[in-house]
């Protein structure tokens, strides 16, 4: 019976099917929705290409015959390929980075540091960790530190659901809050033609909220478990769980690690100058990237053949990711070459155009975060939306960096609660946590940091965040 059960239980359909459905449905949809086109102009000031405002008119239909479902796919591929390589080339460099153990060193030490200073070490580690998601876009190289959180958790007089929130609602602060993720903001502002990693100081406000938020919250939960564990959502899993989680071996942070992160530190801190004041672009920075990981390779003590090798496997684990970029590029590619593209976004943007501009840029936020159940790529997500919500933006009155803005709140919040992202759903799975009672636990928040989220986008319209 109880096989039956779980022969019948729905399971969500793998990423590349979804995305694939998606590239199937718009050729169908290319036979319906009528051809159109905006004119577009470009910016003597800028450079940039904008959608004129008024301009739209019917063309020829032109729909999606059998073939070309199929080669949309590649002609994605290549369309994407200088962002593909870029996610690639970031990927192993950072694979570099981690296998020095400088990484899981430096929050070693921190956990070894703190422990029995019991809930002083939530904030202190959801910091650490939301700056690996604001900084380097951190999400499934952070698993190897959910078994050590949780356990120190359960050490500590806390549950399971405490340990997995610290890594978990951290890092998705970090990533929902970015402010340097080269994965969702550099890619999105490449996309909307905005210069890169501009708008920091707004981000930087956005991060901090987000963060704080989170933290009160994990704090809260943890206070009420450690005074009621039977208030704990996992009390009957967690009694369990006392001697299958241990701490183990924490690795020594020696002063080789110190000088790892230092190299990197001081990497990101050129990096940041560069594309401030040097006007870097995706090129150069993945070609800075690549130099922080040399180097932190060759500081760390790695000979040159493993550093070549830890590339090739970070690389290697972000290829997943990479592949969906161009998927999502493909369903671009089909709406293109069947001129339906413009006809959806004139449609969506007359429904937005009786709003006030600030009303605008919320719904574009509501649309993202729905985007995001069929595209869990931050990175894809971009691919396959900033081509619609960047023009969109010009027609609404609204920024284009307020698009972005709209577009990284609603790939980050979701993501720590989407049964489609495959990173989530392994965070709560090495925990045992599931599904539903995570759910239980995150939907407040997640509607907190979507109301704040709507009141973050409606701010940086009417301020007329920019450049533009």
């Amino acid at each position: 019976m109880e096989k039956l059960k779980d022969k019948k239980r729905f399971r969500v359909p793998h990423t590349y099917v979804l995305l694939f459905l998606v590239v199937v449905l718009i050729a169908v949809l290319t036979y319906f929705i009528p051809a159109g086109e905006f004119d577009r102009a470009e910016d003597p000031a800028t450079g940039r290409i904008f959608v004129v405002a008024d301009s739209y008119h019917a063309v020829d239909n032109s729909p999606a015959g059998f073939f070309d479902i199929f080669t949309a796919i590649p002609k994605g591929m290549e369309k994407s390929g200088y962002i593909i390589f870029f996610v690639l080339l970031i990927g192993g460099s950072f694979g570099i980075l981690q296998s020095t153990g400088a990484i899981d060193a430096g929050i070693g030490h921190i956990v070894k540091r703190m422990k029995g200073k019991e809930k002083l070490i939530i904030p202190i580690l959801m910091i650490v960790f939301s700056l690996a998601g604001a900084i380097l876009g951190a999400a499934e190289e952070l698993l190897p530190f959910y078994p050590i959180v949780i356990s120190l958790a359960l050490a500590l007089g806390f549950d399971t659901i405490t340990g997995t929130s610290i890594v978990l609602l951290g890092a998705g602060a970090g990533f929902a809050g970015a402010f340097l993720n080269p994965f969702t903001v550099g890619i999105a502002q490449g996309i909307a033609g905005l210069p890169l990693f501009s708008g920091i100081s707004y981000r930087l406000v956005a991060y901090v909220i987000l963060l704080l938020g989170a933290i009160i919250y994990v704090y809260r939960y943890a206070s009420k478990v450690q005074k009621n564990p039977t208030s704990s959502l996992t009390y009957e899993e967690d009694k369990l769980k006392h001697e299958e989680f241990a701490l183990g071996e924490i690795a020594e942070f020696t002063g080789r690690h110190k000088l790892v992160l230092s190299v990197f530190a001081i990497g990101l801190v050129i990096l940041t100058f560069g594309v401030v004041k040097l006007g870097f672009y995706i090129t150069e920075l993945a070609a800075m990237f690549l130099i922080m990981g040399i180097l932190s390779g060759i500081v760390g003590g790695l000979k040159v053949d493993k550093i070549a090798e830890e590339f090739v496997k970070g690389a290697q684990g972000l290829v997943y990711g990479a592949l969906i970029i161009g998927l999502a590029t493909s369903i671009m590619v089909v709406m293109q070459e069947g001129k339906i593209m413009d006809t959806i976004i004139f449609s969506a943007a007359s429904l937005l155009q009786g709003l006030p501009p600030a009303l605008g840029g919320v719904g574009m936020f509501v649309a993202q975060s729905f985007i995001n159940f069929v595209i869990p790529s931050g990175s894809g997500q971009a691919a396959a939306s900033m081509p619609i919500m960047a023009p969109m933006a010009d027609l609404i009155g609204i920024s284009r960096q307020s698009a972005v803005l709209a577009f990284q709140f609603g790939d980050g919040f979701s993501n720590v609660i989407n049964p489609t992202s495959g990173y989530f759903m392994a965070a709560i799975a090495i925990g045992g946590i599931k599904w539903e009672k995570w759910f239980k636990f995150m939907w407040p928040l997640f509607l907190i940091w979507s109301v704040l989220g709507a009141i973050l986008v409606a701010v940086s319209v009417m301020i007329d965040y920019g450049p533009f």
